[in-house]
């Protein structure tokens, strides 16, 4: 496992094999959110886009608190804390604590969850960017901004009732209150619990069922899972599916993956 040099003090980026490990890594101040956060994790994600030999990338956190959001203490914009080089890439980037966060403009890979101890407002939004979620058992999940007279602007009215029941989203999003992994596990918030201090492992597990797969074929269906939304007709959405699928057939990939099935061996993928 290889730090990259992206990473910054307090957003540590790996690689790991065909896997991109983002680790928040601000544990004295429960992980919230600040600009040389933001600035890692940013990169972190346009990286994964612009790789081809990264397949997928799990979010996780050290200490005991997965993330308490944004760092009410430093204020919304964290202008004094912030470095000339994330200065520097918001006036050239104005949305880049939103692709940090995953509000906009995310990665069209994989990105799989690792969650200890508390996520909540931030912590819980960002969340909702990713595909999978692992907890642990002594996690706790809230989108608390409304307890703080706040509105919860990384998304989270719009996509928290998209996936999960609608009465479930209101009542996490109105009443501000936490809620524990096994009632995350229930409403369908987190794919599993497991127990603490194991939630990377599973999470590895995951990532290398993904990177078995044929990637052109799990980057389109990723692109389909996220932008064939319950809004377009069913007859709409099978057609931009179908503009999808088209090139993922007529790759090398697909040809490698129906020759390795009939010859009753792992196929060898190699993203063309």
């Amino acid at each position: 496992m290889a730090e990259l040099d992206i990473s910054t003090e307090t957003c540590i980026v790996e690689k790991e094999g065909n896997v991109l490990l983002v680790t928040l890594n601000r544990p004295e101040a429960k992980n919230a959110f600040n600009s040389q956060m933001l600035l890692g994790l940013y990169k972190a994600w346009r990286l994964l886009d612009e790789s081809d030999d990264l397949y997928c990338a799990i979010l996780t956190a050290n200490g005991d608190t997965f993330c308490a959001g944004m760092d009410l203490k430093a204020g919304a914009d964290d202008q004094h804390g912030a470095t000339e080089e994330f200065m520097a890439l918001m006036a050239e980037v104005p949305n880049v604590h939103w692709q940090a966060l995953l509000r906009d403009n995310r990665p069209r890979k994989p990105l799989i969850l690792a969650v200890e101890g508390y996520a909540l407002a931030g912590g819980t939004e960002i969340l909702q960017g990713t595909d999978i979620r692992v907890a642990a058992d002594n996690a706790v999940f809230g989108i608390t901004e409304v307890a703080r007279g706040l509105y919860p602007m990384s998304g989270s009215t719009i996509r928290l009732r998209r996936q999960i029941p609608y009465c479930l989203a209101a009542e996490m999003l109105l009443c501000g209150e936490h809620i524990s992994a096994q009632q995350a596990l229930a409403f369908g918030l987190v794919n599993k619990v497991v127990p603490a201090g194991t939630t990377l492992d599973a999470a590895r597990e995951y990532a290398e069922k993904i990177c078995r797969n044929g990637p052109l074929a799990v980057k389109a269906v990723v692109t389909s899972l996220r932008e064939h939304q319950e809004c377009m007709s069913e007859e709409e959405a099978m057609l931009a599916s179908d503009e999808l699928a088209g090139p993922v057939f007529a790759s090398r990939d697909a040809k490698e993956g129906m020759r390795a099935f009939k010859e009753k061996r792992a196929a060898e993928f190699t993203g063309s």
